[in-house]
C-alpha cells in the first residue's frame, strides 16, 4: 500500500514554492470521525470482483480484478477482466462506460436524509466526492458538460449535499482526483502500480483544469476539507500563476482553518492517509484511517453482509485509530439510485449507539503516552480535555483486565456513573452490564 506522504516531486530545486506551516485544526483534531461518501457514474454499474476480508489476489490481477467499484471505468478496458464480462452482461455489448450517464437517474437520492443520519451516526464530518477518477463532475462546472448537472440526475449534487451537511451541523469536505481523470486522457488502462503514476497528465493544459476546478469548488462551497486523491500535475508543482501553492493560498485565504491531506505529490500537507491500515504506534503527526464498510469505495452489488466490517471490529478500529492519534474516515456507498445499502447503515447505527454512551472517550480526546499495552488484555488509551484518562477495554466479555503499574493507586476510578472495582494487584473487574459491549470505559480521573 502506498504511502502517499513520502512521495513527493519532481525536485525541483530553487524553483519549489515556499508552503505555510500550518498546523491541523483542532476542530479536525476533535471530531475523531468522519464519514467519506463515494457516489457517482460508477454507482450506476456498481459492481467489482467481491473480495472478503484478508482475501487477496496476485499481484498481476490486482488491476484486473479490482475490488475497487469506482475503478469500473479503468477496469473494464482492461480485456478479459472480470468487469469487462459483467458489463457486456449487464448492458449489452457497445455500451460505453460514459453511456452510463444517460441511466442515472437517482430517484431515492435524499441528500438531508443522509446527513441526518450521519450526523445521527455520531460522524463529526463528511466528504463526499466531487469528481473521481472518471472526470464525472457532481457540480455545476463550467469546464466540462460531464456533470451531474448536464446529464444523469441533472442536479447539482455538491451543492445539495454541502447544504444538507451544514444544516446538520456536519463539517463539509471535498474528495477530488487531481491527478486522474480519464475522460480527458487518452492512456491505455492502468494494469500496475506503475501505470498508476505514468498514465497520467502533467502538461499546463491538464493543470489549468484541475486548478479551475478546484478553484470553483473551493469559491462556491469553502469546504473544511479538501482530500485529494493519487497526486497533482507536475507541470503546477512550481511557484507561478495556476500553481498548487496558488491554489493552496487561495483556498487557506477563504477557509482560514480549512485542511488538506497528503495526496497532492508536495512537501506540504495537513494530515497523513492511510488506506485499509493503521499505523503500528502514535505517530507524532495527525493522520487519517480510511476505508470502506466492505472492501469497495464505490458501491458493489456483488458484496454481502459477510464481505462487510462487522460492528465490534468497527468500535475497535474507531478507538484503535483514536488512541494512536488517528480519525477515522469510514465510507459508505450509496447506491446509484441515491438509496443506501441497508447492511452498511446497520453497521453504522451500531457504531452511532456505542457512540452516544461514550462520547467523551472519543472526541476532543487526544493520545495518552502509550495507546496500548504490548502483553496482557486488549486495552486502548485516550485523555480527555481535563486530563481524565480513558481505559477502553476492547475485550469485556472476559469479564476483568489488570491495570499496569504505572495507572494503580489512582482513586476514582469509575465505569459512566458507578465506582470500579480494583483488586489490591490491579485486576478490575468489569460489570456484568457492560460486558456485552464491543468495548468498555473505565474512567481514571487526572493523576
Amino acid at each position: 500500500m502506498l504511502f502517499f506522504d513520502r512521495r513527493t516531486g519532481p525536485d525541483l530545486g530553487e524553483d519549489a514554492p515556499r508552503y505555510p506551516d500550518r498546523p491541523v485544526p483542532d476542530w479536525y483534531r476533535d471530531a475523531k470521525f468522519g464519514l467519506f461518501v463515494h457516489w457517482g457514474l460508477y454507482s450506476v454499474a456498481g459492481w467489482a470482483p467481491p473480495r472478503r476480508p484478508g482475501e487477496d489476489v496476485p499481484v498481476e490481477l490486482e488491476y484486473s480484478h479490482h475490488q475497487y467499484a469506482e475503478w469500473y471505468a479503468n477496469t473494464l478496458r482492461i480485456p478479459g477482466s472480470p468487469t469487462a464480462s459483467h458489463h457486456e452482461a449487464a448492458f449489452g455489448v457497445g455500451t460505453s462506460y460514459e453511456d452510463l450517464a444517460d441511466a442515472w437517474t437517482a430517484e431515492r437520492y435524499d441528500p438531508d436524509g443522509w446527513m441526518r443520519l450521519f450526523a445521527a451516526c455520531g460522524a463529526r464530518y463528511v466528504v463526499p466526492t466531487a469528481k473521481h477518477h472518471d472526470g464525472f463532475c457532481l457540480w455545476d462546472t463550467a469546464t466540462t458538460g460531464f456533470s451531474s448537472v448536464h446529464r444523469g440526475p441533472r442536479r447539482d449534487v455538491v451543492a445539495e449535499l454541502a447544504g444538507a451537511a451544514r444544516s446538520a451541523g456536519l463539517r463539509f469536505g471535498l474528495y477530488y482526483s487531481g491527478a486522474l481523470d480519464w475522460h480527458v486522457s487518452h492512456f491505455p488502462p492502468i494494469r500496475s502500480l506503475t501505470d498508476l503514476f505514468t498514465y497520467r497528465r502533467n502538461d499546463p493544459a491538464f493543470a489549468r483544469h484541475c486548478f479551475d476546478q478546484v478553484r470553483e469548488l473551493v469559491e462556491a462551497h469553502r469546504p473544511d476539507v479538501l482530500w485529494n486523491d493519487i497526486d497533482w500535475p507536475d507541470s503546477a508543482k512550481a511557484a507561478g500563476p495556476y500553481s498548487l501553492a496558488e491554489l493552496f493560498e487561495h483556498y487557506y485565504g477563504l477557509v482560514p482553518d480549512g485542511v488538506v491531506n497528503d495526496r497532492w505529490g508536495v512537501p506540504h500537507l495537513g494530515f497523513r492517509t492511510r488506506e485499509y491500515r493503521t499505523e503500528a504506534g502514535t505517530p507524532a503527526w495527525v493522520w487519517e484511517a480510511t476505508r470502506g464498510l466492505g472492501a469497495s469505495f464505490g458501491y458493489n452489488r456483488a458484496e454481502d453482509d459477510t464481505h462487510l466490517i462487522d460492528a465490534t471490529e468497527l468500535v475497535h478500529l474507531l478507538v484503535d485509530t483514536v488512541a494512536k492519534n488517528g480519525n477515522l474516515l469510514l465510507n459508505i456507498s450509496p447506491r446509484g439510485d441515491g438509496s443506501l445499502p441497508e447492511a452498511q447503515v446497520g453497521r453504522l447505527r451500531e457504531l452511532g449507539r456505542w457512540l452516544a454512551a461514550h462520547p467523551d472517550a472519543v472526541y476532543g480526546t487526544r493520545p495518552w503516552r502509550r495507546h496500548a499495552e504490548p502483553v496482557g488484555a486488549p486495552l486502548r488509551y485516550t485523555v480527555r480535555p481535563d486530563g481524565t484518562l480513558n481505559v477502553i477495554a476492547l475485550d469485556p466479555a472476559h469479564g476483568a483486565f489488570r491495570l499496569p503499574a504505572d495507572l494503580l493507586g489512582r482513586p476514582g476510578a469509575h465505569w459512566g456513573e458507578g465506582a470500579a472495582e480494583i483488586d489490591p494487584d490491579g485486576t478490575v473487574v468489569i460489570p456484568p452490564a457492560l460486558r456485552h459491549l464491543p468495548a468498555a470505559v473505565l474512567t481514571l480521573p487526572p493523576a
